[in-house]
C-alpha cells in the first residue's frame, strides 16, 4: 500500500474524532491573541488549567503588548510565580513584547512565531489554529505523542518535531488544522495513560484494543 492510499485510509478512520472535535476551543481560555500567545508561551511544560488559574490576574495587570513592552521582568514575575519556569518565561515574554510593541504586530506564521523566545513548531501551529489562520504543520503536543502511536497512526516517539513530521507525511493538509486538537483531545478526555478504549470513537481501527482486550 503506498503512502497516498495510506493517507485516504487514516483520513476515513480518524473522521470519528474529526467531527467529534470540530471547531473546539482550545482548553486554553484566552480572549484575544495576545493572551493566547501569551497563555502558550507560559504553558510550556505547565498545564493549560494552571495557566487559565493565574491569567485573569495577569491581565488585568498587563492586559495588552503595549502594556507589556514598558514592563521588566521583575515586575512581571510576581505575577506568574506559580507557573513552572517563571523566570526564564518572565525573559521570554518581555522580549517578545519588546520586539512586538502592540498586539496587532503579533505574526502568523510559522517562520515569523518561531524566530520569538519561547515559541517552538507546537506553539506557533496552536496560535495559528485558534487564529483561523492556514497552519503549516499539526499541532504535536504531549497526548499526540502518546495517543499517534498507541492507535497506530506512526511510530512511537518521544521528540514533538518528529511526530509532526511523521503525522505531515501521512495525512493530508486539508486536516492539518484539525487534526493535531482532534487528537490531542481525545487524549485528554479518552485516550489517557489509562484508555477508556469502550468510551472511543476510533477504537475498531485502534491497535491498542487488540493489545489488551
Amino acid at each position: 500500500m503506498n503512502l497516498f492510499e495510506d493517507s485516504n485510509e487514516w483520513t476515513e478512520k480518524l473522521d470519528p474524532i474529526l467531527s467529534k472535535y470540530k471547531d473546539r476551543k482550545h482548553p486554553l481560555e484566552y480572549r484575544n491573541l495576545y493572551q493566547l500567545m501569551t497563555m502558550v508561551v507560559l504553558s510550556a511544560q505547565d498545564s493549560d488549567a494552571n495557566i487559565n488559574k493565574i491569567a485573569p490576574a495577569l491581565f488585568e495587570i498587563f492586559p495588552d503588548m503595549e502594556s507589556l513592552s514598558v514592563s521588566n521582568v521583575a515586575s512581571l514575575v510576581p505575577h506568574i510565580s506559580k507557573v513552572r519556569n517563571f523566570g526564564t518565561k518572565a525573559n521570554w515574554l518581555i522580549e517578545i513584547a519588546q520586539i512586538l510593541q502592540k498586539d496587532e504586530n503579533i505574526p502568523l506564521t510559522m517562520d515569523d512565531l518561531i524566530a520569538l523566545k519561547g515559541i517552538g513548531r507546537k506553539s506557533a501551529n496552536v496560535i495559528m489554529k485558534e487564529a483561523n489562520v492556514p497552519t503549516e504543520g499539526i499541532i504535536a503536543d504531549l497526548h499526540v505523542i502518546r495517543v499517534a502511536p498507541r492507535i497506530g497512526l506512526i511510530p512511537e516517539s518521544k521528540e514533538g518535531i518528529k511526530v509532526e513530521k511523521q503525522l505531515t507525511q501521512l495525512l493530508p493538509k486539508a486536516i492539518w488544522g484539525e487534526i493535531g486538537m482532534a487528537i490531542s483531545f481525545l487524549g485528554r478526555e479518552i485516550c489517557r495513560p489509562t484508555p477508556k478504549c469502550e468510551e472511543c470513537p476510533i477504537r475498531e481501527n485502534c491497535q491498542y484494543p487488540s493489545k489488551t482486550f
